[in-house]
């Protein structure tokens, strides 16, 4: 596997699969441009060295194909802006017109590619069946796309010379651009950008490489999304701090009362489960001992501080408490290594978001001490921006999905079409 930082991309064709799938409001301007900052290390080295580059990315969930409002041209000027050059646009991603822009591009020019996603064999699944299809109907379209996706790769690789994946967003996707096309290029030919780099060595720190003792924070709303990660976990962690939503679920399987908190009834089991599987593998399995509990999920709710078994019927949880608040603050200082994934309250409000606040800023002062923190998952990721402490944290990862399915241990398949 060659590496991007050993290679000179000079007079060569180059695909970059990135992760341009940024928010745009009603005018179709971009709210956050972060994933494409992101990129712009990766990019810049392959201008730099005098490459040609085609940049290729998706944008939103197409449900049909082509749609104006998720077309690339929409952050076309903000990329040229950002990357200090005059990007062209291609009318598609694939086609005659597409591959002569891409076969004319001269040294340090650059080409982005409409939207990958408005062909349905970019992900290898149909688009726009009616919801009545029928079974048959069904089979036919997906038999029809994957029939179709074998050329759809080609013709992507035969834009260029050289595959870098920067999108580590999309690293667990089997997708035409994310990882099928990777076979195409041999590997002196393929490699990961600088942020994918960075994304696949943080959690390889994390998952094999950890100073003890090393602190996992899991939050969020359900245990039924976390159960893989958990019990992945539970063989690698000292202490697990299960915070957020599913706090519940755990309160009611001791046999506490949670009034009208979130609440897996039929994950009971499940949560007696994971507390048996810690205690003997000898993990310290931490939960919150007192909750903020509102009278109704709203901004302004009227609250109080109740034992987190012992939530009245006319309230719900919303938010960790200052017990608790202490009790995580002293575990994770203790840490040499950190995860955190999932908030600790509903931090979207202010009223409720003193403990995820809490959270990050005990996470950004254990790592100013020594300690390497990792923080993923789209929650975490706006809460640790929103106080601010992003730069006080050993890594932020810019992969939800891609990050909690490495977590439970999975192999990715963008990253193993590049290693293969």
């Amino acid at each position: 596997m060659a590496k991007i930082q050993d290679y000179n991309f000079g007079g060569k064709r180059v695909f970059v699969r990135v992760d341009f799938n940024v928010p745009l409001d009603d005018n179709l301007q971009i709210t956050d441009d972060t994933r494409i900052r992101a990129a712009l290390p990766t990019l810049k080295k392959i201008l730099g060295d005098g490459g040609r580059l085609i940049i290729a990315s998706h944008l939103g969930r197409p449900k049909t194909g082509a749609d104006p409002k998720l077309s690339m041209k929409n952050i076309l000027s903000h990329v040229s802006e950002l990357l200090g050059v005059d990007v062209k646009l291609a009318p598609d991603c694939v086609g005659e017109e597409t591959k002569r822009m891409a076969m004319d591009l001269k040294d340090g020019e650059a080409l982005l590619l409409e939207n990958l996603r408005f062909h349905a064999e970019e992900q290898g699944k149909p688009m726009g069946l009616p919801k009545d299809a029928s079974e048959e109907e069904t089979a036919a379209a997906k038999k029809a796309v994957k029939a179709s996706q074998k050329g759809f790769v080609k013709e992507l690789a035969d834009l260029a010379e050289v595959y870098v994946n920067d999108a580590f967003g999309t690293a667990h996707r089997a997708h035409a651009s994310t990882a099928l096309i990777a076979d195409y290029f041999d590997k002196e030919h393929k490699m990961f950008g600088y942020l994918m780099q960075k994304e696949v060595n943080a959690v390889n720190e994390i998952l094999n490489n950890a100073k003890h003792p090393f602190t996992a924070i899991l939050g969020g709303s359900k245990v039924s999304t976390k159960i893989d990660v958990i019990m992945n976990l539970l063989g690698k962690v000292d202490n697990l701090i299960l915070t957020g939503g599913m706090t519940y679920t755990f309160m009611k399987s001791r046999g506490g009362k949670v009034g009208k908190s979130l609440l897996e009834e039929d994950k009971l089991d499940v949560a007696r489960e994971i507390e048996e599987t810690a205690k003997k593998n000898g993990v310290r399995l931490v939960l919150g001992t007192d909750c903020v509990a509102a009278t109704d999920f709203a901004p302004d709710a009227d609250s109080e501080v109740v034992p987190c078994n012992d939530i009245p019927d006319d309230r719900e949880g919303l938010d960790i408490g200052p017990k608790t608040i202490e009790l995580f603050r002293e575990v994770i200082l203790q840490s040499k290594t950190i995860l955190w994934n999932g908030p600790a309250g509903v931090f979207e409000f202010d009223k409720f978001g003193k403990g995820t606040e809490a959270v990050a800023k005990a996470v950004a002062e254990a790592t100013k001490g020594g300690a390497y923190s990792l923080v993923g998952g789209g929650d975490s990721v706006a809460a640790i921006n929103k106080y601010h402490l992003a730069d006080e944290v050993s890594y932020v990862s810019t992969g939800g999905g891609a990050l909690i399915e490495a977590i439970e241990g999975k192999t990715l398949p963008g990253i193993a079409a590049i290693e293969k």
